[in-house]
């Protein structure tokens, strides 16, 4: 479950959002309120503000998202005891608060509106609030067996790492099995098999790497690993043509039928690439031993 929030001056035109029937919103959490409408509920809010007219961001706006999964299967009452628990966690406990559940999209989410200004008169510290709103949601998602931000994240980075490893793999495959010698007849192999390489042009219009798009993810060539930067795919592409000196290497790159300079950093990378690869074969083939 993921929690944001934050201050603001709006809160009638909030509190009808909230409460807006368009997105089938019902109320799932109120406490020290009486009112039956938005205007009601506003008028409320305003009374105490009136208290601490030096405050202009008065109103404490927040969302919870449970996972899309979670959001299926929470009912009303389990929404309204996840809000009634963040706001324990915020101690907002002693003010006005109303909370309305969205369902109008596949991820079903919490507004919930607080009166910052305390019966007291004094308004609530807002310093942080949405790491603080962050970190209140992660506990109330452990209190109740819900999905937390790190998990999310961490099936996320799992599957980061299985998509990368995918793209390599492809990669490795291509260069070894059908050997291409351009670089349109890498792109178009690599599209053959479900890989988007998509040519990186920086301002000088001069090609200056890859990013590689694959099942819905996009990566620079170097992060999917530090094998397929763009200097050593090009350097690969030249020594299957058979270009195995530096100088041999041109300043520029045929690319969908035209001439496109290369960058001097790439073109430097793909000279010292071409070196390294013909000082290893020198190595595995024993010349100068």
């Amino acid at each position: 479950m993921i929690g944001k929030g934050t201050s603001i001056a709006h809160t009638g035109t909030s509190i009808d959002y909230g409460w807006n029937q368009e997105k089938d919103a019902e109320i799932v959490f109120s406490q020290h309120l009486a009112g039956n409408s938005p205007q009601e509920i506003t008028e409320e809010f305003r009374l105490i503000q009136e208290e601490n007219i030096r405050c202009q961001k008065n109103t404490l706006s927040f969302i919870l998202s449970p996972t899309q999964e979670d959001g299926r299967n929470l009912s009303k009452e389990q929404l309204g005891e996840l809000t009634q628990r963040f706001v324990k966690q915020m101690q907002l406990k002693e003010r006005q608060a109303i909370a309305f559940v969205h369902r109008d999209k596949a991820h079903t989410h919490v507004h919930l509106y607080v009166n910052r200004i305390g019966f007291d008169g004094k308004a609530y510290n807002d310093s942080f609030i949405g790491k603080r709103s962050q970190l209140a949601a992660e506990n109330v998602a452990k209190e109740m067996g819900l999905t937390t931000v790190k998990e999310v994240q961490r099936e996320k980075e799992l599957d980061t790492i299985k998509v990368r490893l995918e793209i390599k793999d492809i990669h490795q495959r291509v260069m070894e099995s059908e050997r291409p010698k351009t670089l349109d007849s890498y792109i178009q192999i690599m599209k053959e098999r479900k890989v988007q390489v998509i040519p990186t042009i920086n301002k000088a219009n001069r090609l200056q790497g890859f990013r590689f798009q694959y099942e819905g993810h996009n990566f620079k060539a170097s992060e999917v690993d530090r094998s397929m930067s763009g200097g050593r795919i090009m350097a690969q592409l030249s020594k299957n043509k058979g270009i195995a000196k530096p100088k041999e290497v041109g300043k520029s790159v045929q690319l969908l039928g035209k001439t496109l300079e290369l960058s001097t950093n790439l073109a430097t990378s793909i000279a010292k690439n071409i070196i390294k690869k013909t000082i290893k074969k020198a190595i595995d083939t024993g010349i100068g031993y």
